[in-house]
């Protein structure tokens, strides 16, 4: 993936005008395609994790064989950039844009995961998901109290359409699931809250380290305090269990963190948190369909018509937003 610098609208460190190069739309419309792949893989995430529990494991165990798993692939791609930026003279990132990266990797991918994953134990999947994915409503709400963004026209009436269809999903599925469920639920809501904040913090680091280098130092980050965590809360005779468990941690490390996590870092790159979050809304209509056909969790006509008014709101934004790209200014939306 490319590395070069991109512009640093959110966040403290700001780039001078010079150093920044505005986006093409055949740079947009890649970042409209990644953010919908990761938004894809990670909805994969959820099904994996509840076929893991079947087998009595926690959500601390689950996750720290997540990062255990993942954490050679980061260190090899992150090995890698390095070596790279060594060879066309480009110096190594800072002390404060490496602590940054870090920080972001403990919010985004330690603390909101972990709140998902300890969710997950209370609640399907179906219903994890689509609270989980309330995040874009909390990257419009934030962006405008703390990071001086505007709310485009086109942000709000997407995540208008689509969580009207979330809502249709949502309290056709949704049952009464006595304090367990409102436990989970809570706890869901606030991992959404973290990866909103995630978001928004991100994408200056990403614009001044780029995707790469940024991704593997944040999740290498969240998978040292995940594997600590584990450590101090567990004994390490927890991590003999069954092989369907490694298994389902494989895939979750791979197919559901390493590949996501590099789709996302390179749609940030290119397209704002809004944008990203909106493409993001395609993750809990898949994990409604893997939860049905995997899990037996059921899946009713109103959910269907909840499915279709989700894919009209992104699609409906990816087309405007496309138009609207060659006219866009650096600086906050």
């Amino acid at each position: 993936m490319d590395e070069k610098t991109a512009p640093a609208d959110i966040g403290a460190e700001t780039l001078p005008l010079a150093a920044v190069e505005l986006p093409t739309p055949a740079s947009d419309r890649l970042g409209y395609v990644f953010a919908a792949a990761g938004a894809i893989l990670f909805s994969t995430n959820a099904v994996a994790i509840k076929i893991a529990y079947r087998d009595s494991v926690d959500a601390t165990t689950v996750l720290a064989l997540r990062m255990v798993l993942s954490s050679p692939f980061y260190l090899a791609i992150g090995w890698h950039s390095l070596r790279d930026r060594r060879r066309t003279g480009r110096g190594l990132p800072s002390f404060n844009l490496t602590l940054a990266a870090a920080g972001c990797g403990l919010l985004g991918y330690w603390v909101a995961s972990y709140l998902d994953f300890l969710g997950l134990e209370y609640v399907t999947a179906q219903i994890e998901r689509l609270i989980l994915f309330t995040y874009p409503i909390f990257i419009v709400i934030f962006g405008a109290l703390f990071f001086a963004q505007k709310i485009s026209r086109n942000a709000a009436v997407a995540v208008a359409v689509s969580y009207l269809g979330l809502a249709v999903i949502f309290g056709q599925n949704a049952t009464a699931g006595g304090r367990n469920g409102l436990i989970g639920g809570a706890l869901v809501l606030a991992a959404a809250v973290s990866f909103a904040f995630y978001q928004l913090f991100a994408r200056s680091v990403i614009g001044a380290m780029g995707p790469r280098l940024f991704t593997c130092i944040s999740m290498l980050s969240a998978a040292v305090a995940a594997i600590a965590q584990f450590l101090v809360t567990r004994p390490v005779s927890d991590l003999g269990v069954s092989g369907r468990v490694w298994l389902s941690a494989l895939f979750i490390a791979v197919g559901s963190t390493v590949l996501p996590t590099f789709f996302i870092s390179a749609a940030l790159h290119r397209i704002s948190a809004q944008a990203n979050a909106t493409i993001g809304t395609l993750s809990p209509v898949a994990t409604i369909l893997l939860a049905y056909l995997i899990l037996g969790e059921t899946l009713s006509p109103l959910a269907w018509l909840g499915t279709a008014l989700v894919i009209a709101g992104v699609g409906w934004f990816t087309l405007a937003e496309a138009a609207r790209s060659p006219r866009r200014e650096t600086g906050a939306r």
